[in-house]
């Protein structure tokens, strides 16, 4: 069964993404992937996102931003 693949939009040197990035894999170990994605590289990206980083969203919807959401991961990866 293939794992859901969580996207992480970030940028280099942001902190908070660093530290979401830390906090997201322990959690999610074995139960689903993730793939930082430099919102430098697409203008599109970098125009939705600006100053909102880190995002995480999952199959293209919103899960949370700025900090991890334990409750929202949770709930996005059970589908409820």
């Amino acid at each position: 069964m293939k794992l859901p693949l969580l996207h992480v939009y970030s940028r280099p040197g942001c902190h908070l993404c660093e530290q979401l990035v830390e906090e997201l894999q322990p959690m999610i170990r074995g139960r689903a992937r993730f793939e930082v994605l430099n919102i430098d590289t697409q203008r599109a990206w970098t125009e939705k996102y600006a100053t909102r980083i880190p995002v995480i969203e999952l199959d293209g919807h919103f899960v949370c931003q700025y900090h991890l959401d334990a409750d929202a991961i949770n709930a996005a990866l059970s589908g409820t």
